[in-house]
């Protein structure tokens, strides 16, 4: 079993009037993952919590609140069950193991707006770096072409974690060199794009053992899915050269990076009243516990000061 942790917490030099806040920090129950317990603990204690699904199907909390604070504080802990696989479980399709392939009329209308590319390219430097990895010297594999993008991204790539909202485009990563895995995975999603293939944008967590050496733990993580005739969406992560679901827990599916910020909200008062925030995630492995499902918030912290009435946004960014 595993635990997740993430707390985020918001730090005002005044009393600010505090927003909705949107919270996409809870995992996608599934075949390859279960939840056994979840607690979400929040101060000041918000007046409302609604859940609700987004486009996508992923689980979105909204808290409302109806007080002022110098603090909010947003700590989720989860328990799961999670199966590794690094392998599609069912075979790829025949006609899709080889490169090139189209997907079938029932399934293209449905991953159109997936396959369809985000960022500009006008020097095709993308579109050549993608075309590396078909072979001219015989069949292009599928699966294997995937996992050289994904592993050449990792060895050629340098990882630097940023704090900073948004993504590179995919030419700036080729440029630069360089990116957090929220780039990579923009990168690989680009390119396979590209080659005409379905890509989402998958954030969530990472579990990092010590002797995995994977990287992009201690915030929320980003990698890529891509659509496989039989197979299904199959996961990579450029950032660590995974192949599988292997120490990925999956939080949303997304067309777009932008579409899944884990924490963001507003609030009421001055620009200077933002002394800033803190991001703090674990995922420990650790024995079963029993199967609860409850979801709590904190005891209110009350702050009786009205602010200035200016509406600010706070969003947490992934690395």
């Amino acid at each position: 079993m595993l635990t997740v942790r993430h707390s985020t917490f918001y730090k005002y030099a005044n009393p600010v009037t505090l927003g909705d806040h949107r919270m996409m920090i809870r995992p996608r129950d599934s075949h390859d993952m279960r939840l056994l317990n979840t607690r979400l603990m929040i101060r000041p204690q918000p007046a409302s919590i609604r859940w609700l699904h987004d486009v996508f199907g992923n689980s979105v909390a909204i808290a409302s609140f109806n007080t002022t604070a110098t603090e909010l504080q947003i700590v989720s802990e989860i328990d799961l069950d999670h199966f590794e696989r690094s392998e599609p479980d069912c075979p790829i399709e025949a006609y899709a193991a080889t490169y090139p392939f189209s997907y079938s009329a029932n399934e293209a209308p449905d991953l159109t707006r997936l396959i369809e590319r985000s960022y500009p390219d006008p020097g095709h430097a993308l579109d050549l770096w993608a075309k590396r990895f078909v072979r001219t010297d015989g069949p292009t594999e599928t699966l294997a072409m995937l996992t050289a993008i994904t592993h050449t991204i990792k060895s050629e790539f340098k990882y630097l974690p940023r704090d900073l909202e948004g993504v590179q485009t995919p030419v700036e990563t080729l440029r630069i060199g360089s990116g957090s895995c929220r780039d990579f995975a923009v990168l690989m999603i680009g390119a396979a794009r590209t080659l005409g293939l379905a890509a989402r944008f998958v954030t969530g967590y990472l579990y990092s053992p010590v002797l995995e050496g994977n990287v992009g733990g201690g915030a929320t993580h980003a990698w890529v899915q891509i659509y496989l005739p039989g197979a299904g969406w199959m996961e990579f992560d450029p950032t660590n050269g995974i192949v599988g679901n292997r120490d990925l827990i999956r939080v949303a599916v997304v067309r777009d990076p932008a579409q899944a910020v884990p924490i963001a909200g507003t609030w009421i008062g001055v620009p200077a009243d933002f002394l800033g925030m803190t991001v703090e995630v674990s995922v420990s492995s650790r024995p079963p516990a029993p199967i609860t499902n409850a979801n709590t918030t904190a005891p209110v912290v009350p702050s009786p000061t009205a602010p200035s009435p200016i509406t600010q946004s706070a969003p947490e960014p992934s690395h």
